[in-house]
């Protein structure tokens, strides 16, 4: 696995996280690292013809989640690989056939867009959860979702957030309080009087209009190998439960 840090940055977590992965998976293609001088703490991934691009924030880099976060994105990439319908499937062609005839406020469809993310970080964090213990990727869904109903929102989450902050409004807080528990349900990595339970009852007292459960059952239960138009359903269905018959 050719993993290629570029900058100055410190290059010790990610080649860490290619210790991990390698232990069960390989890529084929190589990975350039890019650390971008980012505030926000980010990470995504980019696939082109010849390599993928693991795109990573300067905090997020030499946060103590650097590690887990590489791991995470290296999961990613693998499902891309795979050929996984969750990785190859086209979010804007879902969105077009759950909205068609729909008028939907710009920042309900940024937050559909997440849903998608949501439902690709399930497949993804299955690799990962299969190669790392739990316990950092448990604490950081806890302060991510305690952080997001601790405020009110400002803005809409940007792309490639794994769980929203208080940039977010009460309701993609809410469906990110449901993801957060079907991960850990999916996983069995915590007990019910976990705090997440506590915190995902506040979002979902902040917005009446979503169904956690509902949202909750949709992520946990996607299927490990589902067929190219079972995952297109799958999200379409989401994203409609999310917001068709709910734009201005």
């Amino acid at each position: 696995m050719d993993v290629r840090v570029q900058g100055n940055a410190i290059a010790s977590p990610f080649l860490s996280a290619v210790d991990v992965f390698e232990t069960e998976y390989d890529l084929e293609k190589p990975v350039k690292v890019h650390v971008r001088e980012d505030p926000d703490e980010r990470t995504w991934a980019a696939h082109y013809p010849t390599h993928h691009t693991l795109n990573i924030s300067a905090t997020a880099a030499t946060s103590a989640m650097a590690r887990e976060l590489a791991l995470h994105e290296f999961s990613h990439m693998a499902r891309y690989e795979q050929g996984h319908p969750s990785h190859l499937q086209s979010t804007e062609e879902a969105l077009f056939l759950a909205l068609a005839g729909e008028s939907v406020e710009r920042h309900k469809l940024a937050h559909c867009y997440q849903i998608a993310n949501h439902m690709k970080d399930i497949y993804a964090d299955d690799i990962t959860l299969d190669l790392a213990p739990a316990d950092k990727l448990v604490s950081f869904l806890e302060s991510r979702l305690a952080a997001a109903v601790a405020d009110r929102p400002t803005a809409p989450p940007r792309p490639g957030s794994r769980l929203a902050t208080a940039g977010s409004d009460p309701e993609i807080t809410a469906v990110n309080a449901a993801f957060a528990l079907a991960l850990v349900e999916r996983h069995d990595l915590v007990s019910r009087e976990h705090r997440l339970y506590d915190l995902a009852r506040v979002a979902e007292s902040d917005a009446p209009s979503i169904d956690v459960r509902a949202f909750k059952r949709r992520f946990r239960t996607l299927g490990p190998d589902p067929s190219e138009s079972g995952y297109r359903k799958a999200l379409v269905d989401a994203t409609r439960a999310y917001a068709a018959d709910r734009g201005a």
